[in-house]
């Protein structure tokens, strides 16, 4: 919680935003008071005002900016929400658009713009400069995720034969250069990057010193066309502040700075967690339409698979006729048999979203998670024999339920590893579509193998 939002009454000791803030913000923005909504808003960090503005109506959202005018954080505008994001720049003039453009880095601005139609994002760039314009349209061209719809155009970039006096002066006159950054990039007379030199270096030499004797060549360089999961597996991976990104030719065109990175690497986290819940890239902003289609077809995978457990117990409707506790004790293994395929899956999903899980390590880890999963149906197979001879009074219903619970807890770590490697070397996203195949295994493995060893064994 920023200090600044805790100050303005914003926000409770537990960080929550007060009910009491939000109905004073709507009440400025009925009554039209310029004076109090600035003054409720002036000091809050943009985050603050993104979540403020989220909470506000779509109609309520437009008034709050409009009586702001130029005391808009316009920071605040790449924070929100997609959805809300996108229905607030269909409802801003384009001017105002615009206006906020010429304030923000070209990796924010490009929110702005990237999901309007294009008579609307044609006719903003047309009121911005040329640099400006030229530099969101070629960001544009990129893939969606790409290196270059996330980097920064503005850096600092000098040739190799210059000094240290020289890269100092240059910064102090130039205009152009980036807010904040914290490594100077060396280019070749091609604009080709030669290497770059950390800005605390410079400070610190005489500025008599060449560049190129201080430059630093081994560096970790993004390309334009890189996906965001692997920029951010770099910053990661090699703890990096910031990382120059060159173009298919090696040019120089743009930066990233890590406070990006830290976001993709959020929203991926976030997006892995949807998805294995089955709700795709769902926003708690989205409208009720688009919320329904998310989940409507998951849940009709869902059925399928539900379905074909229910087909597997129907084979064995003599059976649970002639003993009714069987009906009683077979959920019980296919849940656990479920629960334990889902912790599985989901320490194999994040292993490799992570890269923590490959060729090299695969065998191993199979073993690992089949010795838990054993391991785990021993203990609990005992448990459940227990339970049930204490239950019904029945020694062989236990013994058939701890063998059944063995044999599919042992299925579910086998299947919660080996979907997700299955469907990584398809190429096919793991988070996306692993829990449905295993919640499929250990249902259908759960009921055959109970019911199954019953037949054989009780009657």
């Amino acid at each position: 919680m920023s200090k600044a939002a805790e100050m303005q009454g914003m926000r409770d000791e537990d960080g929550d935003i007060r009910p009491k803030f939000v109905s004073a913000i709507n009440a400025a923005v009925a009554a039209e008071d310029t004076r109090s909504a600035r003054k409720l808003t002036r000091e809050l960090h943009e985050a603050d005002l993104a979540d403020l503005i989220e909470l506000l109506s779509s109609e309520s959202r437009v008034k709050l900016i409009r009586l702001l005018g130029r005391t808009f954080d316009v920071e605040a505008l790449p924070r929100l929400d997609e959805p809300v994001r996108d229905d607030l720049m269909e409802a801003l003039p384009n001017d105002v658009i615009a206006a906020a453009i010429r304030r923000l880095d070209t990796d924010d601005a490009l929110y702005l713009i990237e999901n309007l139609d294009e008579i609307d994002r044609q006719e903003i760039l047309d009121k911005l400069s040329k640099t400006d314009r030229a530099a969101l349209r070629r960001a544009l061209d990129y893939p969606e995720g790409a290196a270059g719809r996330l980097m920064k155009t503005e850096f600092v970039a000098i040739p190799d034969f210059w000094t240290v006096g020289q890269t100092i002066d240059h910064m102090r006159e130039s205009r152009g250069l980036p807010d904040e950054f914290v490594e100077i990039y060396v280019t070749d007379p091609t604009f080709r990057l030669a290497g770059s030199v950390p800005l605390s270096r410079i400070l610190r030499s005489r500025r008599d010193i060449s560049v190129a004797d201080l430059m630093e060549t081994d560096h970790t360089v993004l390309k334009v066309t890189d996906e965001q999961e692997e920029v951010a597996y770099k910053f990661a991976q090699y703890n990096l502040v910031s990382a120059p990104v060159t173009d298919e030719d090696g040019r120089l065109v743009g930066m990233m700075m890590v406070d990006d990175i830290v976001e993709v690497m959020h929203e991926e986290a976030q997006e892995d967690m949807l998805r294995l819940g089955g709700v795709g890239d769902e926003e708690i902003t989205d409208t009720i339409w688009s919320t329904t289609r998310s989940r409507f077809g998951w849940l009709l995978i869902n059925l399928a698979t539900a379905v074909l457990a229910s087909w597997i117990i129907s084979l064995f409707e003599a059976t649970i006729d002639q003993m009714v506790a069987l009906a009683v004790l077979m959920p019980i293994v296919a849940s656990m048999g479920g629960n334990a395929g889902t912790q599985t899956m989901t320490v194999s999903v994040r292993a490799l979203a992570t890269r923590n899980l490959g060729p090299v390590n695969a065998l191993r880890v199979i073993g690992r998670e089949s010795a838990v999963g054993l391991i785990n149906g021993l203990a609990f197979a005992v448990l459940m024999g227990l339970l049930a001879w204490w239950w019904f009074g029945l020694n062989e219903l236990g013994l058939v339920i701890g063998a059944a619970m063995i044999i599919n807890l042992l299925a579910a770590a086998l299947a919660g590893i080996l979907v997700p490697l299955t469907l990584d070397a398809f190429d096919i996203d793991p988070a996306v579509s692993s829990a449905v195949f295993v919640t499929t295994v250990t249902d259908v493995i759960g009921f055959f193998a109970f019911l199954g060893l019953a037949a054989l064994w009780l009657l």
